[in-house]
């Protein structure tokens, strides 16, 4: 089925946060892959299905110490884990420094990840720029989102990265108190090298109850409001 890729130019605005709402509100079977070369941190922020920890060292980096005979999509599943909600992740690597052994992984790993059968597959790549080779994984997507904050150092970066990366959309992390407004700003800006360019609230507090608190709340916080709201629109197409 689709893979989705999120991943980012500058700065911090919220990848992960992102992506893991994104998968908690997706209308299909989903997979949450942690593909940030750089290392990620999903196992520190989310509880296991059974409430205790997850494992960090099964993942990505035990999928590619099999993976050198050879990568098929069945064999994604055997390193998943099971988070609080029932929401199936990939784990990343633990630290950058293991990316370095697994430069090769990348584009079989996307090609995979695009073929998995009956599951869309989310995949957070992080900040770009520092992993060439992550480009492998890129160009299997059928979305590529590059999120952004509304600020004009942002959006510059933002502007010289659609330049050279295949993008199809934007996600603006925006303020509640001026969402629309700040996404129609981008919108003005950007919008002739995408094909769309959507929101997603900034809510730190909305973020805190996605690391343990699944319903309740949580449903009612924005990021997931507005989540659900983007989730709706890739999952069809874009607008």
């Amino acid at each position: 089925m689709a893979l989705i890729v999120l991943a980012a130019d500058k700065g911090a605005p919220g990848v992960t946060t992102a992506a893991t709402a994104l998968a908690a509100v997706w209308p299909r079977p989903v997979l949450l892959a942690e593909c940030d070369p750089a290392g990620g941190d999903l196992a520190y922020r989310l509880p296991a299905a059974s409430g205790g920890v997850l494992n960090p060292g099964r993942g990505l980096l035990t999928l590619g110490a099999t993976a050198r005979r050879g990568l098929e999509p069945a064999q994604i599943h055997q390193h998943t884990q099971k988070v609080v909600g029932g929401l199936d992740v990939l784990l990343g690597l633990m630290h950058g420094e293991q990316a370095a052994g697994l430069t090769w992984l990348w584009g079989p790993l996307g090609r995979s990840l695009a073929a998995i059968p009956n599951a869309d597959v989310i995949a957070d790549c992080g900040r770009l720029g520092a992993h060439p080779q992550l480009g492998d994984l890129i160009a299997e997507a059928e979305h590529v989102l590059l999120l952004t904050r509304a600020t004009l150092d942002h959006v510059a970066h933002l502007r010289e990265r659609l330049s050279i990366t295949k993008a199809h959309g934007v996600v603006v992390i925006a303020d509640p108190r001026n969402y629309r407004s700040s996404v129609d700003d981008v919108r003005r800006i950007v919008g002739q090298a995408v094909q769309y360019v959507h929101g997603l609230a900034y809510d730190p507090k909305g973020a805190e109850l996605l690391r343990g608190q699944w319903g309740g709340r949580l449903d009612r916080s924005l990021l997931i409001r507005t989540a659900r709201d983007l989730a709706s629109r890739l999952a069809v197409g874009p607008r």
